[in-house]
C-alpha cells in the first residue's frame, strides 16, 4: 500500500465511528448522544509517510464534571485498540469547557498516568463497561 493509500486510509478510520458508541460513565447513553464527543472534534494529521495524529477534543457535559478525566481514559483506552500503533493519540477537553481542562489534558496525554491508571483494577472495570461494544 502507498503512503497516499495508508493516509486515506487513516483519514477513514479515525472519524467518530470508533468512538461514538462509548458509554458515558454516569449517565445513561453514549458519548455522542450526550453530544460529549462530535464530528468536527476528530481531526487527523499526517506526520510521516504512514503514520498520522488522531486528534480528539471532547465536550463534558458540565464545566465541573468529575468524570471528565475518565471519559478522556475512555477515548484514549479505545482508540488506541482500535487504531495501528503507528498513529498517535491526542485527546483534549475542548477549550473553555470544564474548569480544569488544562490539568486533566495533561493528565490523559501522560502515558504513564494512563498506563498506572488502566493498572488499578477499578478503573478498568469501568473503563471495560464503557468502551465495550453494544451487542
Amino acid at each position: 500500500m502507498s503512503s497516499s493509500d495508508e493516509w486515506e486510509s487513516c483519514k477513514l478510520l479515525c472519524n467518530t465511528d470508533i468512538i461514538r458508541t462509548i458509554r458515558d460513565p454516569e449517565k445513561p447513553g453514549t458519548l455522542e448522544d450526550l453530544d460529549v464527543v462530535y464530528e468536527e472534534g476528530v481531526s487527523v494529521h499526517q506526520l510521516e509517510s504512514n503514520h498520522c495524529n488522531v486528534e480528539v477534543k471532547f465536550r463534558p457535559t458540565i464545566k465541573h464534571c468529575s468524570l471528565a478525566t475518565l471519559i478522556g481514559l475512555c477515548l484514549r483506552v479505545k482508540l488506541e485498540r482500535e487504531l495501528p500503533s503507528s498513529h498517535k493519540v491526542s485527546i483534549f477537553i475542548a477549550e473553555g469547557t470544564h474548569n480544569t481542562e488544562g490539568d486533566i489534558n495533561k493528565q490523559i496525554n501522560d502515558k504513564e498516568r494512563t498506563a498506572a491508571a488502566m493498572e488499578n483494577p477499578g478503573i478498568k472495570n469501568v473503563v471495560e463497561r464503557c468502551i465495550k461494544e453494544p451487542d
